[in-house]
C-alpha cells in the first residue's frame, strides 16, 4: 500500500495571544492551494459596501447583549472591592450580609492583602440587585494599610514601597538590544539631534457594555454562559474550573457584545466570581461590573515613559538612535513595541523595562504597545525634520523604503491639503477675534500583522425549500463578523446577503479563534469561502443532471443556476434546491493559507487649530489611508478607520487616568469625568481604502487604525504653535507650559 504523501508546508506570520497581548508569531502551515478569491474587479457583494444584517436589531434594541439575558430563578451578584492600593487584610466579617433576606450566597476572594485599589475582597448573591447591594455594604473588612507607590515618580523616588519583592527599584529588565557606546558614538556625527522624555498615562477601554457574565447554573451537570467576551471558546475551559465540572458539559453563548478593544478575553475576574456564587446558590447567577468598578479593575491600556535620543544628518536620514522603554503597566507586564519604530536607524540601542504601581494590571488594547511607541517616534520625526529644515513627509520618506508608506502619505497629504501647512512649526499666521489662532498640520504611520491561523471550522447547510445558513461559534464584537461571514456565502452562491441566516456566538458551533490582534477576519473568512465552495459543490452535482450538464459546467448569479457557456440553460435558487433529498446539504471549511496575508500599514494626517492664549486644542479634520489586502465590506472598514482616528482624538487630548498620590484612588471612575470624545469634538473625518494594495487576500486592520492618530494631532499642536508637548493628553495648561517655556 503506497504511503500518503504529506502536504507541502509554508511558513507564515500570524499573531497570538501571549497573556492576553497579541504577539507576532512565525507558524507552519500546509500549502494547499483550494480556491481563490478571485479577481478584485469581479466580485458583486464583497469589496463593495454592505449594509450590517445586525443593523436592526441594534438600533431597536432587539439584539439580546449578556447585560439583557434573564433566566428563572436569577440571582445578581455584586462585588466588595478594596478601597486601598495597598493593604493587609485582618478580618473580613460577612455574617450579616449571609443573614439578610433574600442573599443566597456570599463568598470571601481575599481575606490575606490587597495590592490595588478596587481589587476584589469579597461578593454576593441576592434575588433583586438593591438587595445584592445593601448585602455588600454590610460586610465589614479590617484593613491595615500599607505604604504604596500608584504613579511611576512615586515608584521611582528613593525608598519607594516595594509593589514586589523581587523588583529592585519596581524595575524588571524586559531586554534590549544594540550597543550604547556605538549609538552614542554614532550621534555625535549628526547633523542635527533631538533628546526627549515622552510620558502616557493610562488609558481606559470604556467599553460600553462592563465586563460580565451571567452562569445560568442550576446543581446539575450542565452549565450554559451568556459572556461579554472576544473569545466563545475560552469561556467553557474558564468555566469549568471554576464550576468544577467538565468542559464539554458548559455552553458558551456571546450573542452580541458592547465593545472589547482587547480587555475581554476568558472568562475574566466577573466571570470567576459568578461561577462561585453559582456553585454555592445552585441558582443562575448575572455579575456584571459596575461603571466605577469597570475603570478600577477591568485593566488598561498601559502608560510608558520613554527617554530619547535621536539624530539624523543634514541630508534626511536618521543617523542613530538611543531609547530607554518603561511601559507602565501597573501590576502586570505590559508591552511597547520597541523603538524605532517603522522608520530605519542604521544604529541604535534600545532597552525595555516594566516599571510597576499598585494599581490594576493592564491588558491589550487595541493596537496594544504600539501608539504609544508611535507618540515617541513620530514626535522625534518632526522634531527632527525641523531642525534639518526639511519637508516632515519627505524625511519619512528618506527613512523607510517600503513602497506602501510613500503612496499612502502621498494620498493623505493630497486628502488633507498638505501644501497648507506652516512650513516652519509656529510659522502660520494667526487668525481669529483675539488673534489667537493658529493652524497647524501632522501625520504620523502605522504598522500590523492582522494574520490568520487555521483554526476555524464552518458548516454552511442548504435546505430543500431554499433556505441557507452559516454557522461557526465565533464571536462579533461590533466588527462585522456576522455580515461578512454571510456576505462571502451569499457571494457565492448568487444570493442577497438578507437570504443567508448567519448562526454566531455558541461554543456547540464549530471552533473558532478569540478575536484579538486583529486575527479574526484573516481566520474567519478563509473557512467560510471555502464552506461555501465545498456547499455549491454538492449543490451543483445535485441540479446538473437537471440541465443535462455536468456539475463543473454550473455557474450561480443573481438568484440562478445556469449553464456558464450558455446562461438560457437555468435554474431559479429554489428549483435547484428542491432536487436536494429532504436532508437537504451540508458543507464543512476549514482554513486556508491561500485566502489570508499578513502585514498592513496606514497613515493618518491632522489639521488642529490652537488657541495659543488658553491653550485649547481643536481638531478641525483627520484623514486616514489604510490598506488591507482584499476589503470584504469597503463600509465596515471605513467604519474601524473612523472608529480608530476617534480613539486617537481620545488618546491625544482627553483621556486621563487621574489618582491621588496620598490615598492611592482614582479620582474620576466615571464616564461623566473620565472624558470621551463627544459629537461636540468630532472633526471632519475621511477615511480611504488604499486600493494600491492589490493583494487578493484578506488581513486584519482594526489595530493600526488605532495607533497613529494620537501621534498626527501631537504632530499638527506642533507645526501650529512651534511648541512640542511631550505627555498625552494635550491639554490647555500643558500647551500654555510649553509655549511659556519656548518663549
Amino acid at each position: 500500500m503506497a504511503q500518503q504523501q504529506k502536504p507541502k508546508m509554508k511558513k507564515i506570520k500570524t499573531v497570538k495571544d501571549v497573556n492576553g497581548v497579541p504577539t507576532e508569531v512565525e507558524i507552519e502551515v500546509p500549502d494547499t492551494g483550494g480556491p481563490t478569491w478571485g479577481p478584485r474587479g469581479s466580485h458583486t457583494l464583497l469589496n463593495h459596501d454592505i449594509e450590517r444584517v445586525d443593523g436592526p436589531a441594534k438600533a431597536t434594541g432587539a439584539a439580546k447583549y449578556t447585560y439583557d439575558v434573564r433566566v428563572p430563578g436569577m440571582l445578581y451578584g455584586r462585588v466588595l472591592m478594596s478601597p486601598h492600593a495597598c493593604a493587609d487584610i485582618t478580618s473580613v466579617d460577612t455574617s450579616a450580609a449571609e443573614a439578610m433576606p433574600g442573599v443566597k450566597a456570599v463568598v470571601t476572594l481575599n481575606d490575606k492583602q490587597v495590592k490595588y485599589e478596587g481589587d476584589p475582597v469579597a461578593a454576593v448573591a441576592a434575588i433583586t440587585p438593591e438587595i445584592a447591594e445593601d448585602a455588600v455594604r454590610t460586610i465589614k473588612v479590617a484593613y491595615k494599610k500599607r505604604p504604596h507607590a500608584v504613579t511611576y515618580q512615586q515608584a521611582t523616588k528613593a525608598g519607594a514601597p516595594a509593589v514586589y519583592q523581587n523588583a529592585p527599584d519596581n524595575v524588571r529588565k524586559q531586554g534590549g538590544s544594540g550597543d550604547r557606546a556605538k549609538a552614542e558614538a554614532a550621534l555625535m556625527t549628526a547633523d542635527a539631534t533631538v533628546e526627549r522624555e515622552f510620558v502616557i498615562g493610562m488609558q481606559h477601554h470604556a467599553c460600553l457594555e462592563t465586563h460580565g457574565v451571567m452562569v445560568d447554573y442550576t446543581g446539575g451537570d450542565t452549565a450554559t454562559v451568556y459572556a461579554s467576551t472576544q473569545g466563545t471558546f475560552t469561556i467553557p475551559n474558564d468555566a469549568a474550573g471554576a464550576l468544577g465540572m467538565k468542559v464539554e458539559k458548559i455552553t458558551a453563548i456571546v450573542e452580541y457584545m458592547g465593545g472589547g478593544f482587547g480587555s475581554k478575553f476568558g472568562i475574566d475576574l466577573p466571570g470567576q466570581i459568578a461561577c462561585r456564587l453559582s456553585k454555592k446558590a445552585n441558582a443562575p447567577v448575572r455579575l456584571m461590573l459596575s461603571r466605577p468598578q469597570e475603570f478600577l479593575a477591568a485593566g488598561n491600556r498601559n502608560g510608558a515613559l520613554q527617554r530619547v535620543k535621536a539624530g539624523a544628518s543634514k541630508d534626511g536620514k536618521l543617523v542613530a538612535m538611543v531609547a530607554e522603554q518603561y511601559d507602565l503597566g501597573g501590576l502586570g507586564e505590559g508591552g511597547l513595541a520597541g523603538l524605532p519604530y517603522i522608520y530605519h536607524v542604521p544604529t541604535v540601542y534600545q532597552e525595555s523595562n516594566s516599571l510597576h504601581t499598585n494599581q490594576d494590571s493592564s491588558r491589550a488594547m487595541r493596537g496594544p504597545g504600539h501608539p504609544q511607541t508611535s507618540f515617541a517616534m513620530e514626535s522625534i520625526m518632526d522634531d527632527l525634520a525641523a531642525k534639518i529644515g526639511m519637508d516632515p513627509i519627505e524625511f519619512r520618506k528618506a527613512n523607510t523604503g517600503d513602497a506602501f508608506y510613500h503612496r499612502q502619505l502621498d494620498t493623505a497629504a493630497k486628502e488633507i491639503g498638505w501644501e497648507r501647512r506652516p512650513k516652519t512649526p509656529g510659522g502660520g499666521t494667526v487668525y481669529g477675534p483675539y488673534k489667537s489662532l493658529k493652524r497647524g498640520m501632522g501625520c504620523g504611520a502605522a504598522t500590523w500583522g492582522g494574520g490568520g491561523r487555521p483554526e476555524c471550522q464552518v458548516d454552511v447547510f442548504v435546505k430543500q425549500d431554499g433556505s441557507i445558513a452559516v454557522q461557526v461559534g465565533t464571536q462579533d464584537l461590533g466588527t462585522g463578523s456576522r455580515t461578512y461571514t454571510a456576505a462571502i456565502v451569499a457571494e457565492e452562491m448568487g444570493l442577497p446577503v438578507k437570504a443567508v441566516e448567519t448562526r454566531i456566538g455558541n461554543s456547540k458551533y464549530g471552533q473558532a479563534n478569540a478575536s484579538g490582534g486583529s486575527t479574526t477576519t484573516a481566520s474567519l473568512a478563509p473557512a467560510v469561502k471555502v464552506a461555501a465552495v465545498n456547499a455549491k459543490g454538492l449543490l451543483f452535482a445535485a441540479a446538473a443532471p437537471m440541465l443535462g450538464v455536468k456539475p463543473e459546467e454550473l455557474s450561480a448569479a443573481n438568484g440562478k443556476l445556469f449553464v456558464t457557456a450558455d446562461p438560457n440553460k437555468s435554474m431559479t435558487w429554489k428549483q435547484a434546491c428542491a432536487t436536494l433529498g429532504a436532508a437537504g446539504i451540508s458543507a464543512r471549511g476549514e482554513w486556508s493559507s491561500e485566502l489570508a496575508g499578513n502585514g498592513v500599514h496606514g497613515v493618518q494626517m491632522a489639521e488642529v487649530e490652537v488657541d495659543t492664549e488658553t491653550g485649547h486644542v481643536r481638531v478641525l479634520k483627520m484623514v486616514g489611508v489604510q490598506d488591507c489586502g482584499l476589503a470584504l465590506n469597503r463600509r465596515a472598514v471605513q467604519s474601524q478607520l473612523n472608529g480608530g482616528m476617534i480613539q486617537g482624538l481620545g488618546y491625544a487630548l482627553l483621556e486621563e487616568h487621574w489618582v491621588d498620590e496620598a490615598t492611592g484612588c482614582m479620582l474620576n471612575p466615571s464616564l461623566e469625568e473620565y472624558k470621551l470624545p463627544g459629537a461636540m469634538d468630532m472633526p471632519e473625518m475621511v477615511s480611504l481604502i488604499d486600493d494600491g494594495d492589490t493583494r487578493e487576500v484578506v488581513i486584519g486592520m482594526a489595530e493600526p487604525a488605532a495607533i497613529p492618530g494620537a501621534s498626527a494631532i501631537a504632530n499638527a499642536v506642533f507645526n501650529a504653535c512651534g511648541a512640542r508637548i511631550t505627555s498625552l493628553p494635550i491639554t490647555p495648561d500643558k500647551v500654555l507650559t510649553a509655549l511659556n517655556a519656548k518663549a
